[in-house]
């Protein structure tokens, strides 16, 4: 048998590895003492120990590694750094879809991040009635507002609409049948399915119709008397067009009514203010309830511009039904989700819409996007690189967050070009910028566009900044 190969290129130098620092000799350098101080002692101590381990890793393969003293303390310094460092970071959306679900869907208002601001760092009466200085309900302080926004008799919130929908149909229909026509039966958000959800609420769906046609006469063939509610849920993620029929609201609500039966219907985007003047055709939460629909679900971080949570408003007898039942403590939502909901739905009674993030870039023109466009292209002029280039085209914004998907806001767009680096080269380094806040941008027919809709007017100096940046020293 031959001897091992104890060669110095097969194994690591014993005095190389003997020459590192000890934990305890590493810790006591000035600069490692001072983040000590800074961060913690405990996450410094765990950094250390994983930097130096990562460096005899390195030594005992054979790789090439700085042993100064100077670059194990910055590798030190920089574990640190990135243990620390948030994952969640603010970003500016020049992409035009308003709620972008990636980027968190709807941007509160500065009134609303204010009152949530207060609400967090000081007591509240969440749950307590001033009044009669006893226990109260978190609803009443945003139940109060829903009535006068929509016509609804009661409300509550939860976390989300998906969870307002198990939730409704858990405490209403375990065990007993939903009719549903097949058409709406649809797949929201990453892979999430309408009837998936609505299985595990121990409800039985009874589907009726075709996937293109339902009519009145389908439902009314189903009932039976296992049957719990009539359900109907838009569809606000895709649009169905050609030989397609399914029955107007007022129809089901009267066949309801007839059976004594509830109908439930599932909105989705929460759209609480008329659009219809800037194009966009959504079902408006109080033409439901006017409708007579006795019990409605929507999001509250779509159309309605606020925080994510969902949010059941109806009839009083069928919202405390919910409200009763044990899943809604598992699904609540907290005091901050709530002071976001009751200052945004304030916006909505005061008519402000301007004040609304989601509500502001909906009604922007695109004479008003072009203006801005020509004043951002005229500040950057000067400062572009050689090779660089900005031009402005006619484009479209959309909604996003699964609203309105056939329906496109007119706007104007800022297209980037540079001869020394592609449209996706240049995203990425907008996306991942050396320091400042990251762009994300949208690459169509190999141009990088930036769409200033939605893109808040004090964010337009970091985003010339970024652009510069990302232009230069190629």
């Amino acid at each position: 048998m031959s001897p091992p190969d104890t060669s110095p290129k097969n194994k690591p130098e014993a005095a190389v590895l003997r020459q590192l620092p000890s934990l305890d000799e590493l810790l006591r350098e000035p600069s490692l003492s001072e983040l000590a101080l800074a961060a913690g002692r405990d996450l410094v101590v765990t950094e250390a120990r994983s930097a130096l381990e990562e460096l005899r890793a390195k030594l005992s393969s054979s790789e090439t590694a700085d042993t100064t003293s100077a670059a194990i303390e910055a590798a030190v310094a920089e574990n640190v750094r990135r243990a620390l460092a948030p994952s969640l970071r603010r970003v500016i959306n020049a992409t035009g879809v308003i709620l972008h679900t990636n980027l968190g869907r709807a941007p509160l208002s500065p009134a609303t991040v204010e009152r949530i601001r207060e609400t967090a760092g000081r007591y509240t009466n969440l749950e307590y009635d001033l009044a009669v200085g006893a226990r109260g309900l978190r609803d009443t302080h945003t139940s109060a507002q829903l009535a006068r926004v929509i016509g609804s008799e009661a409300a509550i919130v939860v976390n989300n609409n998906a969870a307002a929908v198990l939730l409704a149909l858990t405490a209403l229909a375990k065990g007993r049948e939903v009719i549903i026509s097949r058409g709406e039966l649809i797949e929201i958000g990453d892979g999430f399915r309408i009837p998936e959800i609505m299985a595990e609420s121990g409800a039985f769906l009874r589907e009726v119709g075709t996937t293109n046609r339902t009519r009145g006469a389908d439902y009314e063939r189903a009932i039976n008397e296992r049957t719990a509610l009539l359900l109907r849920v838009h569809p606000s993620n895709f649009r169905m067009t050609g030989f397609t029929e399914r029955p107007a609201i007022e129809e089901l609500t009267a066949l309801g009514r007839k059976h004594s039966l509830p109908v439930f219907e599932d909105i989705g985007s929460g759209c609480l203010a008329d659009l219809s003047g800037i194009g966009i055709a959504e079902p408006l939460a109080c033409a439901s309830l006017t409708a007579g629909v006795d019990l409605l679900a929507f999001s509250g971080d779509k159309l309605l511009g606020g925080p994510q949570a969902g949010i059941i408003a109806g009839r009083r007898d069928l919202v405390d039904r919910v409200r009763r039942h044990p899943l809604f403590r598992a699904l609540r939502v907290d005091k901050l989700t709530i002071a976001a909901v009751e200052e945004t739905l304030g916006a909505y009674l005061r008519g402000a819409w301007d004040e609304i993030p989601t509500q502001r870039m909906l009604r922007l023109s695109a004479a008003e996007i072009h203006t801005r466009a020509n004043a951002l292209l005229e500040r950057l002029h000067a400062h572009l690189p050689a090779g660089a280039s900005l031009g402005i085209i006619e484009g479209f914004s959309v909604i996003g967050g699964g609203s309105t998907p056939d329906q496109k806001l007119p706007t104007f767009l800022l297209s980037v070009a540079s001869t020394k680096l592609s449209a996706a080269r240049l995203e990425e380094r907008l996306r991942r910028p050396a320091e400042g806040i990251p762009v994300i941008a949208r690459i169509e027919d190999g141009r990088l566009l930036l769409d200033l809709r939605t893109v808040f007017p004090d964010e337009e100096g970091p985003l010339a900044c970024a652009l510069v940046g990302a232009l230069t020293n190629v």
